[in-house]
C-alpha cells in the first residue's frame, strides 16, 4: 500500500493508491442477497418522504488495491447485475498501484448497464467542496438513486460518519453511494474495504469534501 502518494486535482492522476488505512490482506465477503431474487426486488426500495435505499448484493474486495472494480460491483449489484470483479479490473486497467479515475470506471458502468449514457463522471477539482458542488452532489445522488442505480466516487482523507466512526483512505479509495434520506442530505455508503463496515452514513456535505479532488459517476 502506497500512503505517500501526492493529492493532486488532476483526476487522471487521482485515486491511485486503492485502500490505505482499509485492509491488510483479503477481505472475506459479506453474506450476499440470494442471486435469484427477482429483478423488482433490486431496485430502489420506496421509503418515508425524503428517503429511498437500494438492495446491494454486497461484496468486500478480494485484495488492497481492487476497491474500484469492486465499487462498481457493487453499484452495478442493485440493477440485477453480477459482474466479475477480475473482468471490470481489466477494463479499468486496475494494477497495483490501483484504478487511475473515476473515468476508468464510468465507461464499465455504461457497457454492464447496457446504455451508453447511463453515466457520467463530475469532477470536485478544488481541495473543499463549496455550496453549489455539495448541491450538485446531492442532486446527482438522489437522481441517480431514484432511477433505480447506485453512485460512484473516487475520495480520499479522513470522514467520520452519522455514528461517530471515523472512515480513513488517505491514499485514497473507491466507494458506492446506494440510498438517500432527509431528501439527500444524508447518504448511505457501500464500502468495499471492510465487511464489518460494509455500510454507513455520512452527510452530503462530508462526502463532497471526501470526493474533494477527485470526482463521481452518476446518472
Amino acid at each position: 500500500m502506497r500512503t505517500d502518494l501526492i493529492r493532486r486535482t488532476a483526476l487522471t492522476v487521482a485515486g491511485i493508491a486503492a485502500t490505505a488505512g482499509g485492509i491488510a490482506g483479503p477481505a472475506l465477503a459479506a453474506q450476499a442477497a440470494p442471486a435469484e431474487r427477482a429483478a423488482a426486488s433490486v431496485q430502489a426500495e420506496r421509503r418515508p418522504a425524503g428517503e429511498r435505499q437500494l438492495d446491494v448484493r454486497y461484496e468486500a474486495q478480494p485484495n488492497f488495491f481492487y476497491c474500484g472494480p469492486a465499487a462498481a460491483r457493487n453499484a452495478l449489484s442493485v440493477q440485477g447485475k453480477n459482474i466479475d470483479v477480475d473482468t471490470m479490473a481489466k477494463e479499468m486497467g486496475t494494477t497495483e498501484a490501483g484504478t487511475n479515475s473515476i473515468n476508468d470506471i464510468t465507461p464499465v458502468l455504461n457497457k454492464e448497464t447496457g446504455k451508453p449514457d447511463a453515466y457520467r463522471s463530475v469532477e470536485i477539482r478544488t481541495h473543499k467542496a463549496d455550496d453549489k458542488q455539495t448541491d450538485t452532489l446531492r442532486a446527482d445522488i438522489v437522481r441517480t438513486v431514484d432511477n433505480g442505480r447506485a453512485v460512484v466516487a473516487n475520495i480520499a482523507g479522513t470522514t467520520t460518519d452519522t455514528d461517530g466512526v471515523t472512515h480513513s483512505f488517505e491514499g485514497g479509495h473507491y466507494i458506492s453511494v446506494v440510498g438517500y434520506r432527509d431528501n439527500g442530505h444524508t447518504v448511505k455508503i457501500a464500502d468495499s474495504a471492510n465487511p464489518d463496515q460494509a455500510s454507513y452514513w455520512i452527510t452530503v456535505d462530508h462526502l463532497a469534501d471526501w470526493i474533494a479532488t477527485r470526482g463521481y459517476a452518476t446518472s
